[in-house]
């Protein structure tokens, strides 16, 4: 596992250090570790709810890939 160093806000390393003291966690880069999955969750979930607004406006390509390829080259 690689070691990165971050600067932090004071508020947010008071966040972490709380959850630790808590019991939450225990230790800081669990806190930290568990925010990122969070995030790529968050993010992968507004992957797909972008996906299905563009399905939804019709902005979708639909048919052979090859064949639009062709189309988009012009």
């Amino acid at each position: 596992m690689t070691t990165i160093s971050v600067p932090l806000p004071p508020h947010m390393i008071e966040f972490i250090e709380k959850e630790v003291r808590m019991g939450n966690y225990t230790n800081k880069a669990e806190v930290v570790r568990k925010a990122i999955a969070k995030f790529q969750e968050d993010e992968a979930v507004e992957a797909v709810l972008r996906s299905e607004r563009d399905v939804a406006e019709g902005r979708v390509f639909s048919g052979d890939l090859d064949e639009l390829v062709k189309k988009l080259k012009l």
